[in-house]
Order: C-alpha cells, then structure tokens, then sequence
C-alpha cells in the first residue's frame, strides 16, 4: 500500500471510496467535519447520509453512492463521535482505523483530513495501521494486491506540514507493523538466531550498533538464565544488543524485551488449546526491535539500548526441571520451580547487564503473565515500577502514544512468596497476584537507585479476537510507539 498527502478538491478526486467524517449535530442530526466542499455538496451528502441512518457514533461508517458532480465511486460517511469536542487522538486514530480496515478491498481510498498536522498524523497512522495484513506465508491464496493506496486530502496551506506529518507516521507504522510481522511469523520460521538476525536487519543502514551472543559466549558471560532456558530446544539461544548514540544526546534509556520465540512450557507443559498462540510470546522482544528501529529513523537524541534475551522455551531430554537451580548474570541463585516462568529468567540476564550501564531510565516489557490478562484483560498493559516518578512517566507516554496501561503496585509482602530454601529466591512466587510476583522477581536484579519500569504485556501483545479500530487479529505491534514516546520525552529534558 501507500500513503499520499495531496490538496486536490475532495469532488474531483478520483477513488473507489471517498471518506468523510460527521459528528453530531443539533438535536438528532449530523454535520460535515470535511473541508474543502461547496454547501450544496456538504448538503448532498448529508442528505444521502440521514436518508440511510447513518450514525455518528465514533468509528461507524455508512456507505451511500457518490452524488453529482463527485468523482468517487462511493462516499463513506465516518462517524467521528464528540471529537470536535473532546480532541481525543486515540478516538480519531480507532475511528479512521476501523474505516480503513472496512474497505480494504478497495483499490484506492481518498480521506478529507482536518487542516491541523496533529490530526493529520493521527489520520496517517491509524490508515497505515488498519490497513496491516500479514500474508507473508500466503501460498495459492496470497492475494494479488498488496493492500488500498490511501490519499489524505488537505487544504492547500497545510500541504507542507501534512507532508512532515505523513513522513513521521510511515516511520511509526513502519516499525509497529514490522513488530507485528515478529510476532505473527510461525515458529519455525522463527527460531531465536532467526529473531537475532531479524534485529540487525531491522536497523540496517541505521545508526545503531547491534552486537549479539551467541551460546559460547552467553557461557562465557555466565547467563545463566538465557542458557538454562534454552537448552531444551535444538535452537540455540541469543542475546541481542542495539546501540544508538546520537551526537549531542545526554539523557540514556535502556529498554529489555522478552523473547521466547515459542513457548511450549517447557517440562511444565502447557495445555494443548492455545498454544499456537505462544509463537508471540517473543512480544516484548518485538516492541524493543521496532522501537530501536523508529527511534534511530526519527532521530531522536537520547541514548537507548536495547537487549533482547531470546530462547526457546521446549522440553526434551536436555530441558531444565522443576527443583532445577540455576545462577543468574549477576551470581544470584534461582530454584526452577515451574519452567513455564521462563520469561523472568532470560529478562533476569539482561536486566543484570544492562544495569552496569547505568541508564537513566530502565524499562523492561514482556508477555509475562497470564494474570495480567485476568487483572487487566487484553487491551490495557500493567506498569510495575521501583518509584512512582518512573511509572507516572511511562504511563503518560503510553497514553499520549494511544495504548492503554495502567499503573500497578509492587506490595512489599508478596516479596517472600519468592523465597527458596535452596536458592537464593524462587522464580515463581503467590498465584494470587502473580503479575506482581513476576515484577518483585525482576526488581531482584534492579540495583538500589536505578530508576526502573516493567511492563507486562500478555494481553495487549497478542488480539486473539476479531479485529478493532486499527488493531488486527494477532500481533498488535505493542509498546513500540511508548517506547518512542518514552525516548521523545527523555530527549525533551
């Protein structure tokens, strides 16, 4: 697909669709948001519209035919809801999603966006979003077209900053759809060495230096964690990191993901049902890939790192057990009671890493917990942190960025539900609350005074459901754009 800007008049833009937004009007009537359009053609429209029903409620969409002196060959009405009002880009970006996402059978589709480069590059993202199809293992039903050209029409004085706004939301969608494209690629196409690789091609010809371990030197460096989880599976394990240093950047962020390429349970198998779906549970590591990406495009200066642990996680003759003790990175001693916590395990060795580095600000994001689904469902991520000053700024970057996370407690008696008799802690610790335990396991390797997020992302990473506003079926591409965000506001100082 492509993603254009132009200042030609909505009624002699040729397309298969043109779509233009109404909000509410007086009473029970609906007005025009578009630009651009003579009274009798806004009145045209609105007249074929309210003969039909059309609602607008934010995201439903009402095609009618194209009425005179217009060189669509459909108008679809898109209700945008109390947007004139409220100004909430997220609604805008669900709303223009969906539509998108509604004909993407369509050849070509015009959009009469607002004037406001803002509202333009929430429009562009939410298009290239939408428009997301994964059919890279497609064989005889690859479909032919590689998805809609979407043209976004603005008035002419907004051309150049419509342009600017375009450039940085194919950069945005670029890395979110490459995220998703991680996740939603079958396992055996995707083995850890498959993900390292895909790390360093993803910022190939881009300013960051990639470096990457391979088992011997993962032995070397003692992770033991890394190693320990991935020694069921005849995929050899990696660790993966990403260097950007731009000139003249002082402020450091250091961001972690999880990426366990399939995650069977291991010894402590999971259940049959569902476990196809644990080709994503790489999310976390996806998140850091696309974000490393999008940061070094944009040029954003701050400092970040990103490490991605990735195993995968499989039982065999040589998998680690449960009574198992394994020594971490930084010489702690875990007792391997359950092998389907593994996530915590390969986290715990990058976290123990990049601590030596002493970042400003340190973030890890993961697939971790089933119970953050329960806690939190599968839309809204939970953010656990070591101080409230750290947590409070990455929950305003996810919002300001349009994903949903809500902030979570680490509770200090929980801490002893990880003790071992054997080891120095257990790694799985109290079923009750058990997104928190997984968190105080991971503060474990957070050093006093390191400023510290974790962010757990089972659901949101992965919509086993139908597909909604801008969000597909399968990987959604979370965190990348907080992560950018993140990274934005750290550069601001």
């Amino acid at each position: 697909m492509t993603l254009t800007v132009a200042a030609t008049a909505p009624s002699t833009t040729a397309c298969d669709a043109l779509v233009v937004a109404i909000t509410p009007g007086r009473g029970k009537s609906i007005a025009l948001a578009g630009h651009s359009l003579t009274t009798a053609q806004s009145n045209r429209i609105l007249e074929a519209a309210t003969s039909v029903g059309a609602s607008a409620k934010s995201g439903e969409l009402t095609i009618i035919p194209s009425p005179s002196g217009f060189a669509a060959k459909k108008i679809a009405v898109l209700g945008l809801g109390d947007f004139a009002k409220t100004a909430d880009l997220e609604s805008l970006r669900t709303a223009v999603g969906s539509a998108v996402r509604s004909l993407s059978s369509s050849k070509k589709i015009a959009i009469i966006a607002s004037s406001s480069a803002e509202h333009v590059l929430a429009t562009a993202l939410a298009a290239r979003l939408g428009a997301y199809s994964f059919t890279d293992f497609k064989g005889k039903a690859k479909p032919k077209s590689a998805g809609p050209n979407i043209v976004l029409l603005v008035p002419k004085a907004a051309l150049d900053e419509a342009k600017s706004a375009i450039a940085s939301a194919d950069v945005l969608a670029d890395s979110v759809n490459l995220s998703r494209d991680l996740v939603n690629t079958p396992p055996n196409a995707l083995t850890p060495v498959d993900l390292a690789t895909a790390a360093k091609n993803a910022v190939a010809g881009l300013p960051v230096k990639v470096t990457i371990w391979d088992e011997k030197a993962l032995k070397r460096d003692g992770c033991g964690g890394i190693l320990a989880v991935g020694q069921g599976s005849a995929n050899p394990p990696r660790l993966v990191k990403m260097e950007y240093t731009p000139a003249g950047a002082t402020a450091f962020l250091a961001i972690v993901g999880k990426g366990i390429t399939f995650d069977t349970g291991g010894i402590s198998i999971k259940p049959a049902a569902g476990m196809d779906e644990m080709k994503g549970d790489m999310g976390g590591a996806a998140a850091v890939i696309g974000a490393m990406q999008a940061i070094a495009r944009l040029g954003i200066k701050v400092n970040v790192t990103g490490w991605v642990p990735t195993a995968e996680n499989m039982p065999s003759g040589t998998a680690q057990r449960p009574g198992d003790v394994i020594t971490m990175f930084d010489g702690t001693t875990v007792e391997v009671l359950n092998t389907d916590a593994e996530g915590r395990l390969v986290l715990a060795d990058a976290l123990g890493m990049a601590v030596l580095e002493k970042p400003d600000l340190l973030i890890d994001v993961a697939t971790l917990t089933g119970a953050q689904r329960i806690a939190l469902g599968t839309r809204t991520a939970g953010v656990m942190a070591n101080d409230d000053d750290s947590r409070s700024l990455v929950c305003a970057a996810a919002q300001e960025a349009g994903e949903a996370a809500w902030p979570m407690p680490l509770p200090e008696y929980l801490r002893a539900s990880i003790d071992s008799p054997t080891a120095d802690i257990a790694n799985i610790g109290d079923r009750l609350g058990g997104m928190l335990s997984a968190g105080i396991f991971l503060k474990e390797f957070i050093p006093d005074g390191q400023p510290w997020v974790h962010i757990d992302i089972a659901g949101p990473s992965f919509n086993d459901k139908a597909p909604y506003g801008y969000t597909p079926k399968g990987g959604t591409g979370s965190t990348v754009r907080t992560f950018v965000e993140v990274a934005r506001t750290l550069a601001a100082g």
